[in-house]
């Protein structure tokens, strides 16, 4: 089965190099690739055009839905590593979308790419099966709270986030737009018991002005809880575009 990637701004697929904008890896020299299609539908999400397809009514806060013809292409595991490696790095992030929605073809994928390490970027809800789970690094996990707009009993399966939470490769990333947002992280910690110094704060937001002002009271936040903070470099960086 082909892997199906979202488009950049030309129509092709979305590989690219860059570097690395959150968790655990930022400011890290990498190759992108972005997976179309997710099993959820954060109403924030800043890359809708991979789920919200014309005809999905789910919820998303800019109202805006994506020509699914114009924002998805079809390409075999043979060519996604051929134009990988034509970038020339070592360290390869798999986001989405969600991933591992597309585990067999991502399993052959990365059987071309021995030599890579692999970050897989996912929202937790799902397992990646062994022939792909060998190949994988690092686990970006993003569990969504309740801010997403997505129901519990879909973004938060405890036997998905018990598996991670015992994963020495799975970090966790939680998408923060207001402080009573860390109170269920903070309950998620201690229900899971999420490895000390594995669990980032990221502030929501596609815009610096955004980020900033919600990091001046993340930051202390962290500093009581004990998490770590995440930016968003690429944002600064590049703006709340494709393909960066």
């Amino acid at each position: 089965m082909p892997l199906v990637l979202a488009t950049d701004d030309t129509g092709g697929p979305e590989i690219f190099a860059s570097v690395q904008g959150e968790g655990p890896s930022a400011g890290m020299p990498v190759a992108f690739m972005r997976l179309s299609r997710c099993n959820l539908a954060c109403v924030w999400c800043d890359t809708a055009y991979t789920w919200h397809f014309e005809g999905d009514d789910r919820p998303h806060r800019d109202g805006a839905t994506f020509d699914r013809k114009a924002n998805q292409v079809t390409l075999d595991e043979a060519d996604v590593a051929e134009r990988i490696l034509a970038l020339g790095q070592t360290r390869l992030v798999i986001t989405g979308g969600e991933p591992l929605l597309q585990a067999p073809a991502l399993a052959k994928l990365l059987g071309l790419l021995p030599d890579i390490t692999v970050e897989v970027e996912t929202n937790g809800t799902t397992k990646a099966p062994t022939p792909l789970d060998i190949r994988i690094d690092q686990f970006n996990v993003s569990p969504k709270l309740a801010h997403s707009d997505n129901p519990a009993d879909l973004a938060l399966i405890p036997e998905r986030l018990d598996a991670y939470a015992t994963d020495p490769r799975a970090w966790f990333k939680f998408v923060i737009a207001q402080p009573s947002d860390v109170d269920e992280v903070i309950a998620l910690r201690d229900r899971y018991r999420f490895k000390p110094g594995h669990v980032f704060l990221m502030p929501e937001g596609t815009d610096s002005a955004t980020l900033w002002k919600r990091e001046k009271w993340l930051a202390p936040l962290c500093v009581e809880h004990g998490f770590r903070m995440s930016d968003r470099l690429h944002i600064h960086l590049f703006g709340d575009t494709r393909g960066t």
